[in-house]
C-alpha cells in the first residue's frame, strides 16, 4: 500500500479553477476559500453541525481531509503539520462535544504560538442560545486561548473571515484562530466572491522592524560584555530566522544556549552551543546564564521552567529582549533594552552593525571548561535498558535528521538532551501546555507536511494511550511515523517528583495493567516490536528502519530513571540537582 500523502498543489492552478463567481453554499465556499488559501491538507471529525460541510467534500478530489478517530487527535495532527512546515494548520470539527474536544490541542497551540485556523460548527443561528441539541458556546469558551475567533451569521461573510483568518494565524505573533460556522450558514447560497485583497484590519498592525536606536544600544552592549549569553527560542524558528541567528553568532561569538522550543534553530554540534536552559538544562547553560554580564534573549519568553526563582535568575546581566510581541517583554524579567520586531528582521538588521565579542576571551575558554567539567550522563548497564541509551541509539542511527516528535514527561526530557537537531522544524513537542497525547497525532501532521522525511515519535507509556487510536490512520494511510514508546510502566515525571520533593510518596502512578503495545499495534494493523536489553533494542529499531509503513517499538526500560539535572521550583537555576552518576 502506498501512502495517502497529498500532493502539493499550486495556488495558482487552483485560482484559476475555483475563483469563478458563482452561485454556492457556504460549505462549498469554505473549502474553496480554505484550497485559495494554500491549504493541502485538512484534519477532522464529522458530525451532524457541521454534515453540509462533509456533503461539499464528497467528490471533491481537490480537497484532501484525513478522518482521525478523535478531534484531539486532528488538532494535534494539525499542529504538528503546522510546526514542521512552517504553514497554517487546519482542523474541523463538529458543534457542542466535537468543538469542546479542541480545547486542549487550541491552547497546546496558543501557549506554543502555532499557526492554526480552527474550524467548527454550530446549531442555526436561530438556535444559538436556547441549549439546543449539541450546542456549546466554543468562540466564548476558547477566546482566552484564541489570537481572534470568529462567529459567521452570514454566508457572504464566510471569504472575508476564512482570509483574515489565515492572515491572523500567520503573521506576528503566531497562534490559533477560531471560526465558527452555524449550520444554516453552511447550507445558505450565495455569489462566491473571493477575498484576495491585503488584509488592513483596525488595531492589528504587528511590528516588523525593529527601532534602530535600540539595535545601536545592543551592538554597543556588545563591544562592553566581558560574559555575554544568547538565550534562542523557538521564536527564531517560527520567523525563520536560524541563518541570521547562525550568522550572529559567527560575527559576535557569544555562547548560545536555545530553549526547549528552541532546539534545532542553531547547530547543536557547534562549540559555542552550551545546550537548553532551565529545569532539565545543562549545567553549562545554567551557571553560564547566572554568570553573564550580558544576556540577549532572541524570541523566548523568559518561561518559568527557564529562569526558575525570578527573583535570583540572571543576577549580573543586562538583559536584552528581542521579540515580536510586546507584551512578553518586561512582562516576567526586567528588560534593559527591548526590542520589538520579527526576529530575522532584527537579525538581519543587526548583523552588519555587531563586532566580536572582544572582551569576551575569558569567557569562552570558561564556557568551554564548563562543558567538559558537566556534560550530561547517566549510569548505564549492559542488563537494564536505559532510556537515555535509546534515545542515542535513535540519535546515532538517524544522524539527528530525524523530524522528532514527543509526549510529555521524562522521555520528553530525555529526548530534549540526548538527541541532536541540527535543523530546525525537526523537534516537535508541547511546551508550554505540557499536552500528553501530543507525541503520535503531531508526528502524523509532520509526516504529511514531509513524506520524504524520517519522523519519530516518542512516547512514554503513560501519554501513548492518550491517542492511541491515531495508529488506524497511520494504518490506513501507510503513514510511515515510527513509534517508540519507552515504557518504564509507571507516570515517570510524576513518580520522580514524588520522589525527590514528596519524600517517597507514590501516589496513583503506577501503569501496570497497560495493553500490550505490540498487539494494540498488531490491532490495528502496524507492525509492532518490542526490545528489552541493548541487543534486542538495536535490533528491533533496525527493522522498524527498513520496514516502509509505520511501526510501533516499544522499549522496556528501567523503572526508577530519573532526568537529571533538575531544578526544583523555589531554586535559581544554579542550584541544580545533578543526581548520583
Amino acid at each position: 500500500m502506498s501512502a495517502q500523502i497529498p500532493e502539493v498543489r499550486s495556488t495558482e492552478q487552483l485560482r484559476e479553477k475555483w475563483m469563478k463567481p458563482e452561485v454556492i453554499t457556504g460549505s462549498e465556499i469554505l473549502l474553496r476559500s480554505l484550497l485559495l488559501e494554500g491549504v493541502e491538507c485538512v484534519f477532522g471529525y464529522p458530525g451532524g453541525a457541521v454534515l453540509y460541510i462533509y456533503d461539499a467534500m464528497y467528490g471533491f478530489e481537490d480537497f484532501k481531509h484525513v478522518l482521525t478517530r478523535h478531534e484531539q487527535g486532528a488538532i494535534h495532527a494539525a499542529d504538528g503539520y503546522a510546526r514542521a512546515s512552517g504553514k497554517v494548520g487546519v482542523c474541523i470539527a463538529t458543534s457542542g462535544p466535537g468543538a469542546t474536544n479542541l480545547v486542549t490541542g487550541i491552547a497546546t497551540a496558543y501557549m506554543d504560538s502555532v499557526p492554526l485556523v480552527v474550524i467548527t460548527g454550530n446549531v442555526a443561528t436561530t438556535l444559538i442560545g436556547t441549549d439546543a441539541f449539541q450546542e456549546a458556546d466554543i468562540t466564548g469558551i476558547t477566546m482566552p486561548i484564541t489570537k481572534h475567533s470568529y462567529l459567521v451569521r452570514d454566508v457572504k461573510e464566510l471569504p472575508r473571515v476564512i482570509h483574515e483568518a489565515f492572515h491572523i494565524a500567520s503573521t506576528g505573533r503566531k497562534g490559533p484562530v477560531l471560526i465558527d460556522i452555524p449550520k444554516d450558514v453552511s447550507a445558505a447560497l450565495t455569489l462566491f466572491e473571493p477575498s484576495s485583497n491585503a488584509v488592513n484590519l483596525r488595531g492589528y498592525n504587528p511590528r516588523m522592524v525593529p527601532n534602530k536606536l535600540q539595535l545601536d544600544k545592543l551592538a554597543q552592549a556588545i563591544e562592553e560584555a566581558e560574559r555575554p549569553m544568547i538565550l534562542a527560542g523557538g521564536g527564531v524558528i517560527y520567523s525563520g530566522g536560524h541563518e541570521a541567528l547562525f550568522e550572529f553568532v559567527k560575527r559576535t561569538e557569544i555562547p548560545i544556549t536555545t530553549t526547549l522550543l528552541g532546539l534545532g534553530a542553531f547547530p547543536s554540534g557547534h562549540e559555542l552551543w552550551t545546550g537548553m536552559p532551565g529545569m532539565h538544562g545543562t549545567y553549562t547553560s545554567n551557571i553560564a546564564i547566572q554568570e553573564s554580564d550580558l544576556l540577549i534573549n532572541i524570541g523566548a519568553r523568559f518561561d518559568d521552567r527557564v529562569t526558575g526563582k525570578l527573583d535570583g535568575f540572571a543576577p549580573h546581566a543586562k538583559i536584552v529582549h528581542i521579540d515580536i510581541d510586546p507584551a512578553e517583554i518586561g512582562k516576567n524579567v526586567p528588560t534593559d533594552i527591548p526590542i520589538v520586531g520579527d526576529v530575522k528582521t532584527v537579525l538581519e538588521m543587526l548583523n552588519p552593525e555587531v563586532k566580536r565579542a572582544a572582551k569576551a576571551d575569558a569567557w569562552r575558554t570558561r564556557i568551554q571548561q564548563l562543558k567538559m567539567e558537566q556534560p550530561f550522563r547517566y549510569q548505564d548497564s549492559d542488563t537494564v535498558l536505559k532510556p537515555q541509551w535509546v534515545i542515542e541509539m535513535l540519535n546515532e542511527t538517524t544522524r539527528g535528521e530525524a523530524i522528532v516528535t514527543t509526549d510529555v514527561g521524562q522521555h520528553q526530557m530525555w529526548s530534549a538532551q540526548y538527541y541532536k537537531f541540527n535543523q530546525p522544524r525537526s523537534w516537535i513537542t508541547s511546551g508550554g501546555l505540557g499536552t500528553m497525547g501530543f507525541g503520535l497525532p503531531s508526528a502524523i501532521g509532520a509526516q504529511m507536511a514531509h513524506p520524504e522525511r524520517l519522523v519519530i515519535s516518542i512516547n512514554g507509556d503513560g501519554g501513548m494511550q492518550m491517542c492511541s487510536q491515531e495508529l488506524a490512520i497511520c494504518a490506513i494511510n501507510n503513514i510511515p511515523v515510527k513509534v517508540v514508546i519507552i515504557n518504564n510502566q509507571v507516570l515517570g515525571m510524576v513518580r520522580q517528583w514524588q520522589e525527590l520533593i514528596y519524600d517517597n510518596r507514590y501516589s496513583h502512578i503506577d501503569l501496570e495493567g497497560s495493553p500490550d503495545f505490540v498487539k494494540l499495534a498488531e490491532a490495528y494493523g502496524v507492525k509492532g516490536l518490542r526490545a528489552t536489553n541493548k541487543e534486542e533494542a538495536r535490533k528491533a529499531w533496525a527493522e522498524a528502519l527498513e520496514t516502509p509503513g509505520p511501526v510501533v517499538v516499544e522499549f522496556v526500560v528501567s523503572k526508577g530513571e530519573n532526568v537529571y539535572p533538575m531544578v526544583t521550583q523555589g531554586s535559581t537555576i544554579d542550584q541544580m540537582l545533578l543526581g548520583d552518576a
